[in-house]
């Protein structure tokens, strides 16, 4: 057989195995979506129309499934961010990164809530947590460098506490402990995030 037929095969075959990878990652965020938080892999492999042994052929185990999940979390995060103009007033900031907090926070929702029940045991949602921390971090330290800065010695502490403010444990405190909506749960965490914000430059100023 020619190289170009050889190179044809095995083409082939990595395009079916990548398929057959994102209909599993399709499956399980679906099922998750639709309320099964915590789908077995006889589950899984049912709704990407797979056998089990395709399932444990392309992800070694669950901490391998719940990676390229988390990879396509990201992905859809990234794609529906838009980033916040830093030199807007601060009102303004604080209205459209908390609006956008809100609805990137209500499109994660079913994964977040699925991976509070597993992280404990999984390093790997663990890490997958912390990404999305550290994306956050990223944009309060640009989008707020003014105020953190004037906040002097209390700067880390303010973005600590932005951060606790705006992740998803505080969320999901709102919509599923308070029971609050989406418009009364942005409210909050617009009016948390000033007076952190206000705190800090009037401590800065004094």
């Amino acid at each position: 057989m020619s190289r170009t037929g050889t190179a044809g095969r095995v083409d082939g075959r990595t395009a079916r195995a990548e398929r057959t990878r994102a209909a599993i990652v399709d499956a399980h965020l679906a099922l998750i979506t639709e309320g099964d938080l915590r789908p077995t892999g006889e589950r899984i492999a049912e709704r990407a129309g797979v056998s089990l042994r395709a399932l444990w052929t392309n992800f070694a185990d669950m901490e391998t499934l719940f990676e390229a999940s988390g990879v396509r979390v990201l992905a859809s995060q990234d794609a529906a961010f838009r980033p916040v103009d830093p030199a807007l007033p601060l009102h303004r900031r604080v209205e459209e990164f908390c609006r956008q907090r809100a609805e990137l926070l209500q499109l994660i929702a079913p994964m977040a809530r699925a991976a509070a029940m597993r992280e404990p045991v999984s390093a790997q949602l663990h890490r997958n947590r912390l990404k999305h921390i550290d994306r956050v971090r990223d944009e309060v330290s640009v989008l707020f460098a003014p105020e953190l800065e004037m906040a002097g010695p209390g700067r880390d502490q303010l973005l600590h506490a932005l951060l606790a403010a705006t992740m998803w444990a505080n969320w999901s405190m709102l919509r599923d402990g308070l029971g609050l909506d989406v418009a009364a749960a942005r409210g909050v965490m617009v009016r948390t995030v000033t007076a952190l914000l206000l705190n800090a430059m009037a401590s800065g100023m004094s």
